[in-house]
């Protein structure tokens, strides 16, 4: 597994793509319920066409945390890190739930590298405090009592395909053990950053997510000027592995049409 050393960690990562030097790059950024494996049904698609880079964020996969290391408040910056020893100077971002933290984060600093930016599943942490609110009412109302590793696919999707949605948990216990990190989707930023994104955006979610569900992705959409909402029927928060074609089908239409 290639591993890359960055501040004061080694990142694992994976690049697949055509070998031209001159296809665009997207950068997959995984949830907390995941690492670099979990876009194996992304890969042999955009990889045809794109120059495709996984990797694991810190204290998932085989990134390991430094002793006392600051987590997922060094993210973004990791990321900048991550591209800079590639070579990679402009990218298209697809974050997953807690990797919205890190797209967002990281387009507000540097947006004029970002092309575009899906935010999956996820608000990006931003910090408005709408969202926020919203946010805290629904897992107030809604107590998480499976875990992530069950409550971030639908019960139709694991009546349906028990074998994946195992697998989906394979991949969630696969990562090394860290304390529960209630404040993943909180404490972003907020308004006069979000301006910063000239970029195009779009939030895809699933319409039965019990994590982030469409509502409050509805009032992240409307604090990033030209953002639109894609609400995908029968899924939870994992759209980009529960249905991957339509993931996959809507992130590459979204991407070719804001070339």
């Amino acid at each position: 597994m290639p591993k890359i050393a960055i501040n004061d960690i080694e990142i694992e990562y994976q690049r697949y793509g055509p070998n031209t030097g001159e296809a665009e790059s997207i950068i997959f950024l995984h949830g907390a319920g995941g690492n670099l494996l979990s876009w194996f049904q992304q890969i042999p698609y955009f990889s045809r066409k794109y120059d495709c880079i996984v990797f694991s964020h810190r204290g998932f996969g085989h990134s390991y945390d430094s002793k006392h290391g600051p987590g997922m408040k060094s993210f973004p910056d990791d990321l900048r890190s991550l591209v800079d020893a590639l070579e990679i100077k402009n990218m298209r971002l697809v974050a997953q739930s807690m990797g919205g933290r890190t797209a967002l984060g990281f387009a507000v600093t540097h947006p004029e590298r970002v092309s575009s930016i899906t935010f999956a599943d996820t608000t990006g942490a931003m910090g408005e405090i709408d969202v926020e609110t919203a946010l805290s009412h629904w897992r107030e109302s809604n107590p998480d009592t499976k875990g992530i590793g069950f409550r971030a696919l639908s019960d139709g999707f694991r009546t349906r395909n028990p074998s994946m949605a195992n697998l989906y948990l394979q991949i969630q216990r696969s990562n090394p053990q860290r304390p529960e990190s209630g404040g993943v989707l909180y404490g972003g930023p907020k308004a006069k950053d979000l301006k910063k994104l000239i970029m195009p955006v779009q939030f895809i979610v699933g319409e039965d997510d019990e994590i982030t569900p469409p509502h409050i992705l509805d009032l992240a959409s409307a604090h990033i000027k030209g953002s639109k909402l894609i609400i995908v029927p029968d899924c939870g928060h994992s759209v980009y592995f529960e249905k991957p074609e339509i993931f996959n089908f809507e992130v590459e239409k979204f991407i070719d049409g804001s070339c």
